[in-house]
């Protein structure tokens, strides 16, 4: 007898069906795989149009360039000890460039500090095939568009969560510790790492170094969270995060995650 398609093949299949990211993140059963499929999505109409209106509008420093206009991979060693979680991707930075903080003021700063630790190969992000390397470190986002005056909404945010779910199931046997750059990143950070470790009630409040110790849930090893300001040219021109502040928790979250 012939097999009848299934919901789930759809979704899989159809980018542009809502269930999309859940049923084709599943299906990966490498990070590889999951970074090439997950630059296919096209779930959330809103985003899907913004990212497309930034890459024919452009800014003018950048009107040679040919935007990249897709979702943004995680980027980094497939087994990195430690994980740095954004928010999303910058409409003229990573939506541009194709890799996650680069051509924007927040990437020039996070690279820089990550170079002067030993963690990347060059100082400065232009492109994604700039021959940037990352040593024991994967940056990545819990929503993977660029989203309108960088504010995703819940509804975007849980969509594109089985992506960031799948990752962290790759990631496991080797992630000892995570920073999320931000209140954002903090939030979608705990329902996520939920599934291997344990989140202490009430659930732990971000801050600028703020850190808690989850135990696992899986057998596995516990994870050192720390929270840390956002590299946004808001917290960094007004002096909220300072190049010493960034590099100072980095090297301590390095040092946590056994790459110091």
């Amino acid at each position: 007898m012939e097999r009848q398609p299934h919901a789930d093949d759809t979704a899989r299949t159809d980018p542009q069906h809502p269930g999309h990211p859940a049923a084709a993140a599943a299906a990966c059963t490498t990070l590889a795989g999951l970074d090439e499929r997950v630059t296919h999505c096209r779930a959330c109409p809103r985003l899907v149009a913004w990212r497309e209106e930034a890459a024919r509008t452009k800014r003018r420093a950048f009107l040679a360039d040919d935007y990249w206009a897709r979702p943004i991979p995680g980027f980094g060693p497939a087994d990195a000890p430690l994980v740095l979680l954004g928010l999303a991707p910058a409409a003229h930075g990573a939506n541009r460039t194709g890799r996650i903080f680069t051509g924007d003021p927040s990437g020039d700063l996070l690279y820089a500090a990550l170079h002067e630790l030993g963690l990347a190969s060059r100082p400065h992000a232009t492109w994604r095939d700039d021959g940037m390397v990352l040593h024991g470190v994967r940056i990545t986002d819990p929503v993977r568009c660029c989203p309108p005056e960088n504010r995703p909404t819940p509804e975007e945010r849980d969509t594109c969560g089985p992506w960031i779910a799948r990752e962290f199931d790759h990631l496991r046997p080797t992630v000892r510790t995570v920073v999320a750059l931000g209140g954002f990143a903090w939030q979608a950070a705990l329902p996520v790492l939920a599934a291997h470790w344990r989140i202490p009630r009430p659930r732990p409040v971000f801050g600028h170094g703020a850190r808690v110790t989850l135990p696992a849930a899986d057998g596995g090893a516990p994870l050192e969270l720390l929270g840390c300001y956002h590299v946004s040219p808001r917290n960094t021109y007004t002096g909220r995060l300072t190049p010493a502040m960034l590099r100072d928790l980095l090297a301590t979250a390095a040092e946590s995650a056994g790459l110091r």
